[in-house]
């Protein structure tokens, strides 16, 4: 019996990484550099997880002029600061069916964690405009990227949620939409649901056990699958 549902954030509760890069553009523009990521390179640079790593990486590959590590963390943080303030003003919602699925896991007694990439604050300020200021009572256990040591798609936030949440690999299932998350569900040992979604469309997700065109064929049928 599935004890406990794992989740990813981004792509996968709420399709955010749309948001994601129009703050990124924002605070390259307010730190006065020439860079704009279009859709086409931001799905391209989603392959790197991370918004610092990712900021290193697009330096590295377009030749643009090196930025130190203070740098590119103060630009990280100016993004933050600009998606969570689009976060707070209810520009992000849920996608369809996720609220459902997570108020049946709830009456079904299966507890809910996160396992995400992204930073912690990034979650507060999505989950609150999104669930309500108590959103942190219906999950028991939140593993945010900020948290670990190696991001997706290395096993280390998902270990994490494992261990918050007292359980072992066998007893959880994951949803994921990337590929990455895939990947590094699987490196914990974990069973996945893997949901399609904007920018990881084209994501192979052939190693999941459960693959969905969308949220809302997130059920407890799914889930009695397993």
């Amino acid at each position: 019996m599935i004890k406990a549902v794992i989740f990813d954030v981004d792509g996968t509760l709420a399709e955010t990484e749309e948001v994601h890069r129009i703050a990124f553009n924002r605070a390259f523009a307010d730190a006065g550099l020439d860079w704009d990521w279009d859709r086409d390179l931001y799905r391209q640079l989603l392959k790197v997880t991370g918004g610092k790593e990712r900021m290193a990486h697009f330096v590295q590959e377009s030749g643009a002029p090196p930025l130190p590590p203070e740098r590119i963390a103060a630009l990280h943080k100016a993004k933050t600061d600009f998606y969570t303030r689009m976060a707070d003003s209810g520009e992000i919602l849920l996608r369809p069916g996720v609220e459902e699925f997570l108020d049946a896991l709830r009456e079904k007694g299966v507890k809910l964690a996160i396992a995400t990439t992204t930073s912690l604050p990034n979650i507060e300020a999505l989950l609150s405009s999104a669930l309500g200021p108590q959103w942190r009572a219906r999950f028991v256990a939140v593993a945010a990227g900020d948290m670990v040591a190696a991001k997706k798609p290395a096993p280390d936030v998902y270990q994490l949620a494992l261990r918050q949440l007292d359980l072992p690999a066998a007893a959880c299932v994951a949803v994921e939409d990337s590929r990455n998350g895939l990947r590094s569900a699987k490196a914990a040992g974990l069973r996945v649901i893997a949901v399609r979604s904007a920018y990881c469309a084209d994501d192979d997700l052939s190693g999941a056990d459960v693959t969905l065109a969308d949220c809302e064929g997130l059920t407890l049928e799914v889930l009695a699958r397993f």
